[in-house]
């Protein structure tokens, strides 16, 4: 049975009453359970709303000065720290290095548990070293428990070199860690389903801050035009899809003319929207993007506005 004083504050390693008897249950019990947990996971991380928009304007600056999101991580925090990082360029058309996920452990910890990665501070410190951290970079640290040293070690050398620095947990912080980092983020789901698993909440409640973050971030750099993903290239076949799919719809355009137009703006929707409301060359329209800082609803309402 629990214990009356839970021997870790960390609200992370706690048990929960919930399940204390979950191994009893039978698979559909089991899944309700998992289910009524996962529905604390949303709340908890609108309870963080203002920390989040806080993050998107801190990231949005930095990527308009020419700098990079980075992201920190041990296990799963690492994990979900690079998949949100690799899938930016897919999604919005970024360039590779322009949000970046770090691992304790490397590329190989990525699909096994490399042990007592996440204990040596000093990792953490020569990754920013090699990447070259400065201060038009955020680095984000993620660590549920709130301790890794991993992380702690690189957000310390990423302030040191001029960093904005942010913090992603799931237990109460401290007010050391909130006098230390620029933003941080707390998302209090509470104790596991499994004790100390924190894939399960946790690790949800980290891939929702993420996207938000991240496609909060994408949205003001324009990135897309309502809630389209204009920013994307059609690099393979589904993309090439969805790209002339955009095209017919917002344009009215058929599918042969959906393509053309895509063919002569080199893949880019974004640019082919600004060369048909602009009626001009690829590298017009490019140019035009650029002094709007990207955003193509500019354009189209200057164009409207014009009544081009």
């Amino acid at each position: 049975m629990a214990s009356k004083k839970p021997l870790d504050p960390r609200l992370t390693e706690q048990r929960n009453p919930r399940t204390a008897e979950i191994d009893r249950l039978s698979c559909l019990e089991i899944v309700d359970v998992i289910n009524a947990e996962d529905r604390r996971v949303a709340p908890a991380v609108y309870a963080e709303r203002h920390k989040l928009a806080q993050a998107i304007e801190m990231v949005e600056e930095c990527f308009r000065a020419g700098g990079r999101l980075i992201y920190v991580g041990a296990g799963t925090s690492g994990r979900l720290g690079v998949l949100d990082a690799s899938e930016m360029p897919p999604t919005f058309g970024t360039p590779p290095d322009m949000v970046q996920g770090v691992i304790a452990g490397g590329a190989e910890a990525l699909t096994r548990a490399i042990e007592g990665a996440e204990d040596h501070p000093e990792d953490g410190v020569r990754e920013m070293d090699e990447r070259q951290v400065g201060p038009n970079d955020m680095v984000i640290g993620i660590a549920t428990s709130g301790t890794t040293p991993f992380v702690h070690g690189a957000l310390q050398r990423a302030k040191e070199r001029g960093a904005r620095t942010g913090f992603i947990l799931c237990t109460p912080p401290s007010q050391e860690i909130l006098d230390r980092y620029d933003v941080v983020i707390a998302p209090l789901v509470g104790p596991e389903v499994v004790t100390g698993s924190t894939r399960m909440k946790a690790g949800t409640a980290t891939k929702l801050v993420l996207n938000t973050i991240s496609t909060g971030a994408m949205i003001r750099l324009g990135k897309t035009w309502g809630n389209l993903m204009v920013d994307l290239r059609a690099t393979n076949m589904k993309l090439q899809d969805r790209s002339e799919r955009i095209l017919m719809e917002v344009l009215d355009l058929s599918r042969a003319e959906a393509a053309e137009l895509l063919a002569c703006a080199g893949g880019s929707v974004k640019t082919a929207i600004a060369m048909y409301w602009t009626d001009s060359s690829a590298e017009e329209a490019r140019e035009r993007l650029r002094q709007a800082d990207g955003r193509l609803a500019r354009i189209v309402e200057e164009a409207r506005a014009n009544g081009d």
